[in-house]
């Protein structure tokens, strides 16, 4: 595939037209292969020495964003001053972005969460708001409710979960209340593909590819994960050689999970130009091969629970 291009120091550049888009199940909602993800842009996150930028530079990233082609930003109350940063950055543009945003999973505070993301975004409505759940097997039923009397009151377009377990995921889809959900799937975490994945298109239900890097495990910072990991490093080179290096592996990473779709977008948490254009330019160059497909499909996590980064070792 040939690309139309411009250069910046030692990175590619794709420009705005070549990312392609994809309709975010029963929502409608036209949305970009690549979301932004901003926990890095509110909070210290990821594995070894965090890049937490500055304002501005947090501002820039976010028109470069956009200008690039990316439609959809992903955020949460909980990510520190990410939804402060996004609405004083973005007020002027909020027509060229699906917003999607999270609050905590409890009924009490969810209509005031929901409030204070409108005041800290700027906005008068949140495109997707998810609620964000832990390991419970379905969201919590009152704090839907309140979710729905939002998007009753035109706060709140869409409804969906940020959920952890497949069997969550499954859960929540067939209980037909929710029109996306948010889920972790990467070369390593391939437990979407046996049923959620279909079941989600089945029902229309959107999805969006979380820890695509597996907290930043499928690239080079895999050499600063915590002890105790030993099995998750080796895996990560096992992915590395087929990849090609470890250089190579994250972007490898973005054209996995989007060689099948749903998932309809996936996420890059990133404070750090280069690594959202690798992601874009990742997902132009399109699905693997079937061979490398197989290949990564050969390579198996001894322990699960190290497929969710919040169960590592200290």
């Amino acid at each position: 595939m040939s690309f139309a291009t411009e250069r910046l120091p030692g990175q590619i550049v794709i420009v705005k037209n070549m990312l392609r888009t994809t309709t975010l199940g029963r929502t409608g909602l036209q949305i970009s292969a690549i979301t932004l993800g901003t926990v890095e842009l509110g909070l210290d996150y990821g594995i070894g020495a965090a890049h937490r930028p500055s304002e501005v530079e947090a501002t820039d990233l976010l028109h470069f964003a956009l200008d690039k082609g990316v439609t959809v930003i992903d955020t949460a109350r909980a990510y520190g001053d990410a939804e402060r940063i996004i609405g004083a950055a973005l007020k002027h543009r909020r027509q060229e972005y699906v917003l999607v945003s999270k609050v905590k999973s409890v009924a009490a505070e969810v209509e005031n969460l929901v409030e204070a993301s409108l005041r800290e975004l700027q906005t008068d409505h949140i495109d997707v708001m998810m609620l964000h759940c832990g390991m419970e097997l379905l969201p919590d039923a009152d704090a839907t409710g309140a979710l729905e009397r939002c998007r009753e009151a035109g706060k709140v377009r869409y409804i969906g979960a940020s959920i952890y377990e497949p069997e969550a995921a499954l859960n929540t889809i067939r209980s037909g209340r929710y029109d996306c959900i948010e889920v972790g799937y990467s070369p390593l975490d391939r437990r979407p593909e046996a049923e959620v994945l279909a079941e989600a298109e089945k029902a229309g239900v959107g999805i969006l590819a979380r820890s695509v890097l597996l907290k930043g495990a499928l690239s080079s910072r895999y050499r600063d994960l915590p002890l105790g990991l030993e099995s998750l490093r080796h895996c990560v080179k096992q992915l590395a050689q087929i990849a090609g290096s470890v250089e190579e592996l994250p972007a490898f990473a973005y054209r996995y999970v989007l060689s099948r779709t749903p998932p309809h977008s996936a996420l890059i948490g990133t404070s750090i130009k280069t690594e959202l254009l690798a992601a874009i330019e990742a997902a132009v160059r399109g699905p693997l091969s079937a061979e490398q497909l197989a290949a990564v499909r050969t390579v198996e996590l001894e322990n699960e629970r190290y497929l969710n980064p919040g169960l590592w070792p200290s």
